[in-house]
């Protein structure tokens, strides 16, 4: 029943990816991500069902539209890709089922703001607003399944926590964060909360040092100077999917310590 849950869920979420690249793509443009269908950017020609088959298509078609052959960047096959794995690791580690669709969910968010991160230095506030209306329902549910109310309370409670520190972070430090990052945190927060407190806390702390580290070695290489903007997203996304995937056996790691 694990595998059998395990390769439904990446299967799933290599369709799932399929549509972050379509957020990712259309909503920096502000763009509808329902109209017009999938097409070529640069011929215009519509992508036919089976030349939308999460990765494969891609591998199939050697990377080039079947259309004009105009090479197709690799990013969208990654998303997929990434989604997919990410799909297959939390059904693996996640120890309520009931749990996985609201995580799932995240994870997507997590791909999709990263990647617009990284490409426009931007966190679109749909995105977080939109994961916010379809998670909450999905950790009630998740809560009504495990009969853990009180998990729903750390989640608000984890969620306003991280929204104020980094509410606070944006004023004292006006051009250390976006207020995307803001947002974003909040969500991070909540999702995490609904683990527990000490997944709070490991998730950012993570964040922290995930940015920190190549940051800081960026700078002993003299490759980014300290007045430099790095997208901090991607560093939150990581470290709130690395706490939700192993926060365990690192919080039991650090409490030996």
């Amino acid at each position: 029943m694990q595998v059998t849950l395990e390769a439904v869920t990446g299967v799933f979420g290599l369709l799932i990816g399929s549509f972050v690249g379509v957020v990712v793509d259309r909503v920096p443009r502000k763009e509808s991500i329902v109209s017009p269908p999938s097409h070529c950017v640069a011929c215009e020609a519509p992508i036919r069902p089976y030349d939308n088959i999460p990765v494969i298509s891609y591998v199939a078609l050697r990377g080039r539209c079947r259309a004009c052959h105009t090479r197709i960047p690799p990013r969208d096959a990654l998303l997929e890709l990434g989604t997919g794995i990410l799909f297959v690791l939390l059904a693996w580690r996640l120890g309520s089922a009931w749990a996985l669709p609201a995580y799932c969910v995240f994870a997507a968010t997590a791909v999709a703001i990263s990647a617009i991160d990284i490409e426009h230095m931007r966190i679109p506030s749909a995105v977080v607003y939109a994961t916010a209306a379809l998670g909450a329902p999905l950790l009630v549910l998740a809560s009504a399944g495990t009969h853990d109310w009180s998990a729903l309370e750390s989640a608000a409670i984890g969620g306003a926590g991280a929204f104020a520190t980094f509410f606070a972070l944006f004023y004292a430090v006006p051009k250390g964060i976006g207020f995307g990052d803001v947002r974003f945190a909040g969500l991070c927060g909540g999702f995490l909360g609904w683990l527990g407190y000490r997944e709070v806390v490991a998730g950012f702390l993570i964040s922290f040092v995930v940015a920190g580290v190549p940051a800081a070695l960026l700078l002993a290489m003299h490759k980014v100077k300290r007045q430099t903007k790095i997208p901090f997203g991607p560093f939150l996304a990581a470290g709130t999917v690395i706490a939700v995937l192993f926060g365990a056996p690192i919080i039991h790691a650090w409490s030996n310590l």
